[in-house]
């Protein structure tokens, strides 16, 4: 088995190698406007650093988010061309699972992520593997987390709602590649690739709009 995971639903670009028994390689950089500048190089490097060829791959790995749409279709695209050009499946995972798994929090929990428009993405979990909510999108004024632990960027954006904000601040790769060994070891399906933006898109076809017609 050699998994590529890589994930772009949030500001952070990070793509890792694992092997089914470890990390091999793992890059990860936070800029929200170079999603498609960043990745392919980012690819390049995990692989040159594992000393390992894109057709070695076994499997692809991408976050599916909740996050925007034009950072999120990066990576789903290219996991997509990916799978298609190497003849290997492309799994999907949350990407508030991977944030959970990297989470050194044994109770129960929240993750939440920058929604913009002061929003967060978010959701509870009982523990680093066990989400025990669907992913939402909210004002954090609206939430109630009852001074729960909380990850991710959006738990440090809004300290009044999320008090106790913990590490990690961003998505890693390498803890969404090891959630999937993981988890297809347990004999587990994983989520398809699609994407989970959970708001409509801010481009919308206008409801009056006037039709000309030939004379």
């Amino acid at each position: 088995m050699l998994l590529l995971a890589l994930d772009t639903a949030t500001p952070a670009v990070t793509v890792a190698l694992h092997d089914g028994t470890s990390v091999l390689a793992s890059s990860g950089q936070v800029d929200a406007r170079r999603h498609g500048e960043l990745l392919l190089p980012a690819v390049d490097r995990v692989l040159t650093e594992a000393g390992l060829r894109l057709d070695a791959v076994t499997g692809i790995v991408v976050g599916v988010g909740p996050g925007p749409y034009t950072g999120l279709r990066v990576g789903l695209m290219t996991a997509d061309t990916f799978g298609l050009a190497l003849g290997v499946p492309v799994h999907g995972l949350c990407t508030l699972d991977g944030l959970a798994y990297a989470a050194a929090i044994d109770g129960p929990f929240v993750v939440a992520t920058d929604a913009r428009r002061k929003e967060v993405y978010w959701a509870r979990y009982a523990d680093p593997r066990t989400r025990v909510t669907e992913p939402a999108v909210d004002r954090p004024g609206e939430l109630d987390v009852g001074g729960l632990p909380a990850v991710g960027p959006g738990a440090l954006l809004y300290p009044d709602t999320f008090p106790n904000a913990h590490a990690p601040e961003h998505v890693s790769a390498a803890a969404l590649a090891s959630l999937a060994v993981e988890r297809l070891a347990a004999g587990e399906e994983l989520e398809p690739p699609r994407p989970l933006y959970l708001r409509r898109p801010d481009a919308q076809v206008p409801k009056n709009y006037k039709v000309v017609t030939p004379k």
